[in-house]
This record gives structure tokens, sequence and C-alpha cells, in this order.
């Protein structure tokens, strides 16, 4: 009995040894640098409102963020990363749609699973697709696009950034919903300058790449593809109140992921301090001139948003058929 009862309370213990260090982990984080990991080249959204709150969230907690790109495969290269690192809350994954959302409905071997291998901690930004067309076209709105491809046996044609991504799956869903014939082309470049040159019929750009373009007069915005209209341009419809296609609300969104088993207080401290970074008037009127959307949310329903999002690209991708060839 006497052996039992030192082996029960050896256990015990050495369980509460183990949890020491997990403890003076969370109470001294963060110590050292911090990583912010964006899975593309510089210059794009996600890099933009990396920057954007690295520079907030540094000071708010007392540390340096560096934001490290690690671009390729369609995001994947830097998620794998994140996702195979330290769970010590110093690399941080700022994870888009593609990524986090899409590539697992297209790929079966993305090297990460990201309902697995990554935790979801805060929104950063929410921006809709800008539906540009070039300034000379024919036409000035979507029901005139969708007229004029009906018109033609060969359609119109729209570009995309590549087989997958969040304009792509815009393009082939309207075609589907509106039984219209629109032929999809993918470009591994810029394809703005294309749309500009009227090589292709319309794009659903980034906002934010676009929405300059526009101001200048290179682009015409017909519609944008998120649920409600953007402040920033109230007179601009959306997709959905022009097709009545309900389920057409896809944006580009960027938020703060960590490695699974990252200790909760991190996750939570995170969560805390880049929600009071975005309720900040300066970031605020800047994420807005973006276009983006500013929502702050809880771990809880940050998570939830996720999962939505993982549910409602694999049903649209199902229906239109798209695959990664």
């Amino acid at each position: 009995m006497r052996v039992y009862q030192s082996a029960i309370i050896a256990t015990i213990l050495a369980a509460a040894l183990m949890t020491v260090p997990a403890r003076a982990q969370t109470q001294t984080y963060p110590n050292r640098t911090i990583v912010f990991v964006v899975a593309y080249a510089p210059g794009g959204t996600g890099d933009v409102v990396a920057r954007m709150i690295a520079s907030k969230l540094g000071p708010a907690l007392g540390q340096t963020i560096v934001v490290e790109n690690r671009a390729g495969a369609s995001g994947a290269i830097g998620t794998q990363y994140v996702a195979r690192s330290a769970p010590d809350g110093y690399t941080i994954l700022i994870g888009q749609t593609a990524e986090i959302a899409i590539n697992q409905n297209l790929h079966k071997d993305l090297g990460y699973n990201p309902d697995v291998d990554l935790l979801p901690v805060a929104l950063g930004a929410d921006a809709p697709l800008a539906m540009v067309v070039p300034p000379n076209a024919p036409y000035s709105t979507l029901d005139g696009l969708l007229k004029a491809a009906r018109a033609t046996t060969s359609g119109l044609t729209f570009a995309s950034a590549g087989i997958g991504t969040p304009g792509h799956i815009a393009g082939d869903f309207l075609r589907v919903r509106t039984k219209t014939n629109l032929l999809h082309v993918p470009y591994k470049g810029d394809a703005l300058k294309d749309v500009i040159a009227g090589h292709v019929d319309f794009f659903f750009s980034g906002y934010p790449a676009a929405i300059p373009l526009v101001h200048s007069g290179k682009l015409r915005i017909l519609a944008i593809s998120s649920e409600q209209r953007l402040a920033s341009i109230p007179d601009v419809p959306t997709v959905r109140e022009l097709t009545d296609i309900k389920e057409f609300d896809l944006t580009v969104w960027q938020g703060l992921f960590l490695p699974r088993g990252t200790p909760k207080e991190i996750v939570n401290r995170l969560n805390t301090a880049t929600n009071e970074i975005l309720a900040q008037p300066d970031i605020k009127q800047k994420l807005s001139e973006a276009g983006a959307y500013v929502r702050p949310m809880s771990v809880d329903q940050f998570s939830a948003f996720v999962e939505a999002q993982r549910q409602k690209y694999k049903q649209i991708i199902k229906e239109t058929g798209i695959t990664a060839e």
C-alpha cells in the first residue's frame, strides 16, 4: 500500500513540476522579439495589415515585432512554417482567406491542416473584392456586363491571381449562379494591367490594389463582393444586391493564428491587445481608407468565423466544380 501511495504522490509531483515552466512562460510573456509571418510577398494586403498591427502591438506588449515574408505555394510555405513552430507565442501567422479557408478544399497535401495545427487568435481586417472593368468597357453596370456576356457565343473573360484564389472563386460563383458564359483566365503576375489594357473583361481584384486605379480613372468599378456596401464608397453596390445571390459575401480577410498548443493565457492576451489596437481611431481610419471592415472579435467569435468561412468555401468549390489543376 505504501509503495502504491508513493507512486501516486510521485505522479502528482511530476505533473505539478511540468506545469511550472508553462506558468512561468505565460507570466513573463513576451520577453523577446515576436515574429509575424506573412505567407506572401511584401506589398500585398496581408503584408500591409501585418505591418500596421505590428507597429502598434509591439509597443503595447513591450517588445519588438518583426514581419517576415515567407511566400510560396499559395501561402502553404509560410503557414506550414508557423504550424511547425514552437507553441510559445513568438511566431504568429497573419493568415488569410486562401491558406486558412480555401486551400484545404482544393489540395490533398498542404503540409499542414489549419483545423488541427493552428489556433485562431483575432481578426485583423476584412475587405471586399472590387469587381473592376476596363475604363472603355461598353457597359457600366453588372447587369450590362452579364447581358453582354449572354449576347456573344464566346462570353466574357475574367482574370484572377491564380486558380483557387478568392477572385477566381468569386468569378466562377457568379458564372454558375447567373448561368452566364464567363471564362476564367488565371494570372501569375499583375492581372490588373491586362484589365486596364482590355485584354480581359473583368477582375474581382483585392480592393486595396484596385481602388487607386479606380480613382485615377484607369479602371471602372461595378460592384464589391461583400454583403454590405463600404462607407468609403457608398454609391458602389454589392453583387449580392444586384443579383439577389444571398450567399455572395466573399471577402479577403487577415487574422492572427498561433501554433496549436500555445497556452490559452497567451492567446487571450494577444486577442485583447489586438482588439484594443483595432479600436484606435488612426488604425480604424487607415483600414477604412483601405476598404477594410474593422470587426473586433473574441477568440471564440473568431474561431466560429473561421469555421464558417471554411464551410462556405467548401460548398462554393463543390458547386462550381473548381479543381486545383
